[in-house]
């Protein structure tokens, strides 16, 4: 049975899938947006079984898991990382850009967090355009 994690995926790639697919013709002509539509990898990051280290060592893990991230970005891997801002099981996500599942497989277990079993993972195959970025305001370029 899907989890509350795997529905959430499915409904934000289901809009997707939809918004995109209602515009028929990008601006200036070209290539459908809906057609550049790429596979990536959401990885849910869950409380693991643990998480009982000594303040001092927590913190050490942390501090590679952190240095796990800039790396793996520095390397074009992984394009989005954060924690969320509860109390709740799940406790961050990443989207990774990697030809295959395996391969997030072996990056995901270089993380030191997940390696001493403070973190656990779910991935999916998750689908977007390869588009778009956090910073605040509008956006600077269409969807074309």
């Amino acid at each position: 049975m899907y989890t509350q994690a795997s529905r959430s995926i499915f409904l934000i790639a289901g809009i997707l899938a939809i918004t995109l697919a209602g515009r028929t013709q990008p601006p200036g002509g070209g290539e459908k947006p809906e057609a550049r539509i790429r596979q990536y990898w959401f990885v849910m990051l869950t409380a693991g079984p643990n998480r009982n280290q000594d303040s001092a060592t927590a913190a050490s893990i942390q501090q590679g898991h952190l240095a796990n991230i800039t790396r793996l970005y520095q390397e074009g891997k992984l394009k989005v990382a954060g924690p969320f801002g509860d109390d709740g099981n799940w406790k961050g996500l990443f989207i990774f850009d990697c030809p295959s599942r395996q391969e997030v497989e072996q990056l995901l277990r270089t993380d030191p967090a997940i390696a001493a079993g403070r973190l656990t993972f779910e991935i999916h195959p998750w689908w977007t355009m390869p588009t778009g970025s956090f910073v605040p305001g509008k956006p600077g370029q269409p969807l074309h």
